[in-house]
């Protein structure tokens, strides 16, 4: 089949890259940056979804369109509404106007839950989109990555103290490493009209999690907690282009993301032990 990959350089983007040219599909790789990679067999595209005009005919021909495009960081100058739902409506316009079969959307775990939150509501919002666009659509919700979470405990760690939000049950999350979510993404893509929350094969509450980092760094766990209220004065106190960001990162400490589906050949443990093992840095 030929895909169109939108996000295609990003971190799950390379991935779900590698994924499809493994399953020798026909891949147009779409971003707004190309970039070298180690691999090949695929056509790179540079689009900017943000302008429907710029968009015309990068969907003729393709079969399946995916999109992995989100606002991953604070930004002063854009915000979710324009990219997790303007840009990738713009896209969902486009590949309707060109007869594509399947559009394949990533979104986030409970992300109905949270439209208080700029992210989440933008990515609900484009699940709306979706599913009345007449399309033939499949949403996949990640629970959470292995290196996004390494990404806060690591320095943390290095640091020699983790403070937790102090909930009153143990929060949960089964991540899952982007290389099974990618096979998962391109074995389910056409699928017709549904709806997968996706997460690892591992539950663990961030105090295990916390407590995982410490011993692969061969240190004493000092983990301590505050209530969530503290969050809240943060944001009250940060720039409002940033308090979106943090509003997300006080919900994901504060909701168990725990899908139903877990699947995957990686550990969450062994990966832990491995950016040790390796020096990793985060």
């Amino acid at each position: 089949m030929k895909v169109l990959l939108a996000g295609a350089f990003g971190h799950l983007g390379q991935d779900v890259l590698k994924a499809l040219v493994d399953a020798r599909h026909e891949v147009l790789a779409a971003d707004v940056v190309i970039r070298d990679l180690e691999f090949g067999g695929f056509t790179p595209m540079k689009i900017d979804m943000t302008d429907p005009e710029k968009l015309k005919g990068v969907c003729d021909g393709v079969d399946v369109v995916i999109t992995t495009v989100g606002l991953t960081k604070a930004s002063e100058t854009i915000t979710p509404y324009d990219i997790d739902y303007g840009a990738n409506k713009n896209l969902l316009d486009e590949a309707v106007r060109a007869g594509v079969k399947n559009f394949a959307y990533i979104s986030v775990l409970k992300a109905d839950k949270g439209t208080h939150i700029p992210m989440l509501d933008a990515k609900t919002m484009l699940e709306k989109e979706l599913r009345k666009s007449g399309i033939t659509y499949t949403i996949f919700r990640p629970t959470g990555y292995f290196y996004d979470t390494a990404h806060i405990f690591q320095p943390k760690v290095e640091a020699g103290k983790i403070t937790l939000l102090k909930t009153r049950v143990p929060v949960k999350a089964n991540v899952i490493d982007t290389v099974d979510f990618a096979d998962y993404i391109v074995k389910h893509m056409t699928d017709e009209n549904k709806e997968y929350n996706v997460g690892g094969t591992e539950t663990y509450t961030f105090e295990e999690i916390a407590k995982m980092f410490f011993a692969a760094a061969g240190k004493e766990p000092k983990i301590s907690y505050v209530p969530p209220f503290m969050f809240d004065l943060i944001i009250a106190m940060a720039p409002k282009w940033k308090r979106g960001v943090i509003k997300f990162g006080k919900w994901t400490m504060t909701e168990d993301m725990v899908a139903d589906v877990h699947y995957g050949e990686h550990s969450f443990s062994a990966y832990i032990k491995e950016i040790y093992e390796k020096g990793l840095k985060f």
